[in-house]
């Protein structure tokens, strides 16, 4: 499952890291992990090559996508075809469960230890690998949830069985016009709950995630607990990395460990409390779980 390559051409300064983030693991009294798109990537969801060919090799003939996110925000004709697209794309990145097992990695890191999510992923990786749903905390939205596009109102609707029954159901690169979601309240279309502009919809769980969240601050200030950045880049370090810099720089207990492929780095004021490494996250999650 792990490159043997990758794991074998550490430098010592980065073994010396890795059994020190170890041994920070094995010693904070609490867990906040900040994960971002890289955390997801490392475990096998990949937006381009393989992967991408694989599920839209029809619409990459007609359109010359080269990947899904160009696909994703393409004004197509009509909704039929908007949710062909959209039904392929829901499910393999929301229903179908990533190849690498770094999120299960991760869960054996933490498992016994007061720990909290806050993510922009939106791919549901972590209940899926089993961690606690109270726990956690998606601030961008969720593939597997559908809001009004208006939004007329602040609720959210679960789309796995619609989504599946699109998937099954589509041809030529469209879906039946009767399976056009459409909401339940004012009648328009339905739109991802994804955070891209002011219709976001914050439902009652968003809510109730925030204030958990909030809570698990609250509770660890001051005391010994580590700020565990995964693959997160700099699209919006509003949510994740600026804040974990600030509560670290304001607590001298706290712990900040940041794991990136290739943007690993603490600003000057909280080096002496960081730990970065570069490198495959699933690979360096696997050397700290030995």
């Amino acid at each position: 499952m792990y490159s043997k390559t990758m794991t074998t051409t550490y430098t010592d300064a980065c073994w010396d890291k890795i059994l020190l983030l170890k041994q920070e693991l094995s010693a904070v009294n609490a867990v906040l992990i900040g994960a971002g798109a890289g955390l997801s990537t490392s475990a096998g969801f990949t937006y381009t090559g393989k992967r991408f060919e694989q599920y839209f090799k029809d619409f990459i003939e007609k359109y010359g996508f080269h990947d899904m996110y160009s696909g994703g925000f393409y004004p197509f004709e009509t909704l039929e075809e908007h949710w062909a697209y959209w039904s392929r794309y829901i499910y393999i990145n929301r229903y179908l469960d990533a190849p690498r097992p770094v999120y299960q990695t991760l869960l054996k890191l933490v498992q016994d230890k007061d720990y909290f999510v806050l993510t922009t992923n939106v791919d549901h990786c972590f209940q899926k690998a089993s961690f606690e749903k109270q726990r956690l905390f998606y601030t961008q939205g969720d593939y597997g949830l559908w809001q009004c596009s208006r939004p007329c109102h602040q609720k959210t609707y679960d789309n796995q069985v619609a989504v599946k029954r699109m998937l099954k159901e589509q041809t030529d690169r469209k879906i039946p016009s009767d399976l056009v979601p459409r909401c339940p309240v004012c009648g328009a279309p339905m739109s991802m709950n994804l955070r891209a502009d002011d219709t976001f919809v914050e439902d009652e769980g968003w809510h109730t995630a925030a204030a958990r969240y909030k809570d698990f601050i609250h509770r660890h200030q001051g005391q010994h607990i580590l700020f565990l950045e995964l693959g997160v880049g700099g699209n919006t370090p509003g949510i994740i990395k600026y804040p974990f810099w600030k509560m670290t720089n304001q607590n001298p207990n706290a712990v900040y460990a940041c794991i990136n492929l290739a943007e690993a780095y603490a600003p000057r004021e909280i080096r002496h409390q960081s730990i970065c490494l570069s490198g495959d996250i699933g690979n360096i999650l696997h050397q700290l779980s030995q």
